[in-house]
């Protein structure tokens, strides 16, 4: 198992300025539903094959945390890069 922690610093105010860009910036990078999304109040959850995390605003940041397990954790550098770019795109 491998842990994954991701923080993009931003400008915006919450995750209602976020949330569509978020959604559309994940589907964009994991496309074919490879990445289930679910929306828990200001929380996205995300799920995949050997994948379980969320992605939450705190102190001006977008922060992703997940647990990898196989097959995920042989791509950790692939979903590292994936989500980042997801969230940094969202943040800006």
């Amino acid at each position: 198992m491998s842990d994954l922690t991701l923080e993009v610093p931003t400008t915006k105010s919450g995750m209602d300025e976020i949330r569509t860009a978020l959604d559309a910036a994940l589907a964009k990078e994991f496309p074919g539903g490879m990445l289930r999304r679910n929306w828990a109040g200001d929380t996205l959850e995300l799920s995949g094959p050997g994948a379980k995390g969320v992605i939450c605003f705190e102190d001006g940041k977008l922060v992703g945390r997940a647990t990898l397990s196989p097959p995920a954790s042989m791509m950790r550098g692939m979903i590292e890069q994936k989500i980042g770019t997801a969230m940094r795109t969202a943040a800006a």
